[in-house]
């Protein structure tokens, strides 16, 4: 590639690198005529395919046209009790107020720390929020969702127990499966779905649980600790930071790394995205963390007389090969999800313990309130799987299919779906969430919709 200068001197446009001479020198040193040469070997019909397009459009045509099928997206005051993983939070007002200053919504990895001390900072308070909620020693800026984490937290176990086979005790996030999958296929790491903790065995270098599981049950992590650390693996725990707020923190009850995902109390669910990853460890394995960890010191001295030494922060760990030596790399993980940790943090800190608890046990109580009142309706069940936090199995009179048709043709969105799990509890069931933010005459408009239902059936 030439330079800027000499670019823009032989080419009509100054940001394109390469000039003519610059492109036939290549072409002259890999022995081709042209470029079209290049692509020689492909079908012509997959080198130049014919792209049914239609007209273009005016500006006001094509705003216009974006206003209309924005318009067919689903009313978000529409009673919705799907769950499953991604969950409409009360996310405090000053969160969307702070990170739209324009110091944050361009914020990206910190290449300068020296020139980065703000973004470094709330980097180090997310850390700080996340080792809190899980009860572990370190934490790093976070990852790119929970699936990623979780994955990446199996990868770490497998370096540290030379094992190569990992365990996954269902019910787990789908989700979350597909993606270990994903990442062990490429380290060549085996994955077991277990349904029993009687499963473990000596060749597994780490147990996954979720928690709340993935049916909506809260977990007893002391038992899976003991039983995983008997055969000399590492208990992966993927909590849920709101439940956290009500729940036993995971690293008090045993567990040796913890990940989660934060993007619910940084705003709406979105579609699904952007996300950010929260992972967490004891100290030991810290040199085996992906990402990037932040960490805090002081000046020796102060630079002016008589004033106090400064707080700086700098990347104290960087375990992506691109900064160190490669065999000693733990992950290509390098951009943290800055803005979407930030957002977290803020709501963290602006709740503080006891606003999370309470949030926490306004969630459980409005769920269980919910449970109860569709439980004594006729034709109706709420499937028995111990204690649960925010999100419970309902069978109806009619198939789940049948069920969410109807209530959507009544303008609400059922739970999700959950029949063809194995677990014997959610055959012919949905899987209903309700949250802190689940307004009253949304339960009661569910509630009336499913008396209309059952009355049919």
């Amino acid at each position: 590639m030439t330079s800027s200068r000499s670019s823009s001197a032989g080419s009509p446009h100054p940001y394109i690198p390469a000039t003519a001479a610059d492109r036939a020198r290549m072409l002259e040193r890999i022995g081709v005529a042209d470029v079209d040469a290049l692509f020689a070997d492909l079908p012509a019909t997959l080198r130049d395919p014919e792209i049914d397009l239609p007209p273009a459009l005016t500006e006001p045509e094509l705003i216009a046209l974006l206003g209309a099928r924005a318009a067919a997206n689903a009313d978000p005051l529409r009673p919705s009790f799907l769950g499953a993983g991604a969950y409409r939070r009360s996310v405090p007002a000053i969160v969307s107020h702070l990170t739209s200053r324009s110091e944050f919504s361009t914020a990206y990895t910190p290449y300068q720390p020296e020139i980065s001390q703000g973004t470094l900072q709330s980097g180090f308070e997310f850390q700080s929020v996340v080792c809190e909620l899980t009860g572990m020693d370190v934490a790093n800026t976070g990852l790119y969702d929970v699936a990623s984490a979780t994955a990446e937290a199996c990868l770490l176990a497998a370096r540290v127990t030379k094992r190569q086979t990992v365990a996954l005790l269902e019910p787990i996030h789908p989700g979350t499966v597909e993606v270990v999958r994903t990442y062990a296929r490429g380290a060549g790491v085996r994955v077991d779905q277990l349904a029993s903790i009687d499963d473990v065995s000596d060749a597994h270098a780490c147990l996954v649980v979720q928690q709340p599981d993935y049916l909506g049950a809260i977990v007893d992590l002391e038992p899976l600790a003991d039983a995983a650390h008997a055969h000399d693996a590492l208990l992966v725990t993927v909590a849920d930071p709101f439940a956290l707020g009500l729940l036993r923190a995971p690293g008090d009850a045993g567990a040796d790394i913890v990940t989660g995902e934060g993007r619910d109390l940084a705003g709406a669910p979105a579609f699904g995205g952007p996300s950010v990853g929260l992972f967490a460890a004891r100290s030991r394995f810290l040199r085996q963390m992906p990402g990037r960890i932040v960490g805090r010191t002081r000046e020796l001295h102060s630079r002016e007389e008589g004033g106090q030494p400064r707080t700086g922060y700098v990347l104290t760990l960087q375990a992506r090969e691109q900064f160190i030596r490669r065999e000693r790399a733990t992950s290509n993980v390098s951009t943290a999800q800055a803005l979407i940790a930030l957002a977290f943090t803020i709501a963290m800190q602006t709740l503080g313990p006891h606003g999370l608890r309470e949030s926490a046990e306004l969630c459980y109580q409005r769920a269980h309130d919910a449970a109860r009142r569709i439980a004594r309706m006729p034709g109706f069940a709420i499937p028995e799987r111990g204690p649960w936090f925010q999100e419970f199995l309902v069978r109806g009179p009619v198939s789940p299919a049948q069920l969410t048709d109807q209530l959507a043709t009544r303008g609400i969105t059922a739970g999700l779906d959950v029949s063809a799990r194995p677990e014997p509890e959610a055959a012919n069931a949905l899987l209903f969430a309700v949250t802190e933010a689940t307004p009253d005459a949304h339960v009661d408009a569910l509630i009336e919709a499913l008396a209309e239902i059952g009355a049919e059936a």
